[in-house]
């Protein structure tokens, strides 16, 4: 049964940065209220031209080249997103053609803030099973659209971005480990959006009352999420036969600085065992661990032979963890680089749906 490491990892940010100085003069706040009960001080906005496609693309083409391999490479894409472009076509089909990953399938997967952890244990298990040999990971969000800008107690939370992670299949033992998934669902009322779906449609009522705007009970979730954390990851650990003194970095869901320090608490570890960077991009849901997974890397925090636990909760309810033997790149047989693939993927694109189109004509002349 092969090992699924992983073996490639790339982030993307909007340019835009919006303080708590700014938010100050949006809504009834200031920086020391913001920081006091969350620990941000700052987030990143997508520009108009930005989206959870083009952010993920642009995480996915880092991951890529880091890893060695071409788009054409990849066997499966998933994209976990609590903001997708569409209901449907997925978020992942349109990053798979902007990639022009040609013999990827590609699905989104919806598990809100965990869903990065998921879709690692959906990757993975997919390479043990021997049917994929590489698989993207992207978790991509533009949750800004989604904030009531009024409402301080979410607007002063979210922010945007994307993180992406290569799967690779490898005789080597290390890679992925132990996992955990939970979810409980008769707390989904506490974090939701409650309008678009089947239940309400969009209408001028929904719209009026604000019903696709992010709605939390910030007290609910804050208690959920304090009993889970330490919960998860102690699972985590046991399921991969390691004890907690062997874990070399934590790197949980970035919500709330006073949550991971909750965790800390609960697990009896100091601080600094976990990654926090909670500060400067606030939540980016899906995003949050492989941006911080990221940054722990250029900071020397996490490095090859290290053993690490990715934790997260949201919006489901859902938690879970994930026990990693951090690899990095496995050696790679390629000379070219996937970054000439951006334009012949464009080109690619357009060479498709022309050739829909001369298909559609030909057809109905034949009908």
């Amino acid at each position: 049964m092969p090992y699924a490491h992983i073996t490639g990892w790339g982030m993307s940010i909007p340019h835009k940065v919006l303080t708590n100085e700014d938010l100050s003069k949006i809504v009834d706040t200031n920086d020391e209220w913001i920081r006091e009960r969350t620990g941000i001080r700052q987030r990143y906005i997508a520009a108009e031209g930005d989206t959870s496609s083009s952010l993920g693309v642009d995480a996915a083409f880092k991951a890529i080249m880091l890893a060695g391999i071409l788009p054409s490479d990849l066997d499966l894409i998933i994209c976990s997103t609590s903001t997708p472009e569409h209901i449907f076509p997925a978020t992942a089909c349109l990053i798979q053609d902007k990639l022009g990953a040609s013999n990827a399938g590609a699905f989104d997967l919806s598990a809100a803030c965990s869903g990065f952890i998921y879709a690692l244990n959906m990757g993975a298990q997919a390479i043990r099973s021997g049917s994929v040999k590489n698989v993207l990971v992207i978790g991509t969000e533009t949750l800004s659209r989604f904030v009531d800008w009024t409402d301080r107690n979410t607007c002063i939370l979210f922010g945007d971005g994307a993180g992406a992670f290569i799967l690779q299949a490898s005789e080597k033992p290390g890679g992925v480990q132990g996992v955990v998934m939970h979810s409980d669902g008769s707390g989904g009322e506490y974090l939701s959006v409650p309008a678009g779906g089947s239940a309400h449609p969009a209408s001028e009522f929904t719209v009026q009352n604000g019903m696709h705007f992010i709605h939390m009970d910030g007290k609910e979730v804050f208690r959920f999420a304090t009993r889970v954390m330490a919960q998860a990851t102690q699972e985590a650990v046991a399921k991969s036969g390691w004890k907690i003194e062997d874990v070399s970095l934590i790197v949980p869901h970035q919500a709330n600085s006073r949550i991971i320090e909750a965790a800390a608490r609960g697990l009896k570890l100091p601080i600094d065992k976990f990654m926090i960077n909670v500060d400067r991009y606030g939540n980016t849901s899906t995003a949050s661990i492989p941006i911080a997974t990221i940054e722990a890397i250029q900071t020397n925090r996490l490095k090859p032979g290290d053993k690490v636990i990715f934790v997260g909760f949201g919006a489901g309810l859902t938690w879970g963890a994930l026990a990693a033997e951090w690899s990095g790149p496995l050696p790679s047989e390629h000379l070219l680089s996937a970054e000439w693939y951006k334009p012949w993927a464009r080109v690619r694109s357009v060479y498709r749906r022309i050739m829909r189109v001369l298909e559609g004509l030909f057809f109905d002349r034949d009908a």
